[in-house]
């Protein structure tokens, strides 16, 4: 690294998420020496290196020191562990959290940070195309949201919520919607093989369906029920599809699985973030950062 340059960001966690936010703010002209990646998997951490010329390191220390911004990207379960060695370092810096279910208390009482916020991306990120939900703490200021949004830019939408239990339902509908939509996709191609045509056939139609359909939402002004019923003449093909739907009570079964995914989401902040991290004092000696 360059001793003259010190890093200004921090990332705690190097796995998929985190790599597409640090391709992201690279791409907008970040240079690599001012991004720090605290990643114990040695695997990892050289890819890292070598792919974005970051400064990747196996643990947490004084390098935190500097950091304005600290993204965290582990496990929620590897949260705590992780924070430990971070502690003593970070009580003046914005930490930005894109774990599922770890709460702003925690997060501050694990960092000494009240400037806390919380975002739920999905796996569309990846492909900057997801969308994000949005949480910060009152002491969060307008600059610390610009900056959180400047890190989250390239990864598609954004929305910014006024409750933080509001993530729990975005949790259930977009964190997790990626799965759905490749569930139904999953379907589309087997019905595909069953009426003959091959599993390659299959998942061009489906996935150009879906694509198609999303995009005729989008730049549409009404409804998707309105859209929806002007493909669907009684007594057609697409009418006896829906008709089976509802026999099955497909759409009651699915607005179930959507309110199981929110209370998963709210359990797992009780297991995991509910309970505030105490602090170490600074003379603690810094643990080995968890594999995320």
């Amino acid at each position: 690294m360059n001793n003259a340059i010190r890093p200004e960001i921090a990332f705690v966690g190097g796995g998929n998420m985190a790599s597409a936010l640090i391709g992201g703010l690279l791409q907008k002209g970040r240079i690599p020496a001012t991004v720090l990646v605290i990643e114990p998997d040695d695997r990892q951490r050289a890819r890292l290196a070598l792919q974005f010329g970051v400064f990747a390191l196996p643990a947490a220390g004084a390098h935190l020191d500097d950091v304005q911004l600290v993204v965290w990207a582990v496990k929620p379960q590897s949260f705590a562990a992780a924070a430990r060695p971070c502690a003593p370092f970070v009580a003046g810096a914005l930490h930005l959290s894109v774990m599922a279910g770890i709460r702003t208390a925690a997060l501050t009482a694990a960092t000494g940070s009240q400037r806390v916020v919380r975002a739920m991306p999905n796996t569309a990120a990846l492909v900057g195309l997801g969308i994000t939900g949005l949480y910060a703490t009152p002491a969060a200021s307008d600059h610390d949201r610009s900056a959180v949004e400047a890190v989250l830019a390239h990864s598609g939408e954004l929305m910014w919520l006024q409750r933080e239990r509001d993530l729990d339902a975005v949790t259930a509908l977009s964190g997790s919607g990626p799965a759905y939509v490749y569930y139904f996709i999953e379907a589309m191609i087997q019905a595909a093989g069953e009426m003959g045509l091959s599993v390659e056939q299959g998942r061009r139609l489906a996935l150009a369906t879906f694509a198609g359909a999303t995009a005729m939402a989008q730049q549409s002004t009404e409804s998707p029920a309105v859209l929806r019923e002007r493909v669907t003449s009684k007594g057609g093909t697409t009418y006896a599809a829906l008709m089976s739907l509802d026999n099955d009570a497909v759409k009651a079964a699915f607005v179930r699985a959507l309110h199981a995914a929110r209370e998963r989401a709210h359990a797992l902040g009780e297991e995991f973030g509910g309970v505030a991290t105490p602090r170490p004092p600074p003379s603690a000696a810094p643990d080995q950062a968890p594999r995320p």
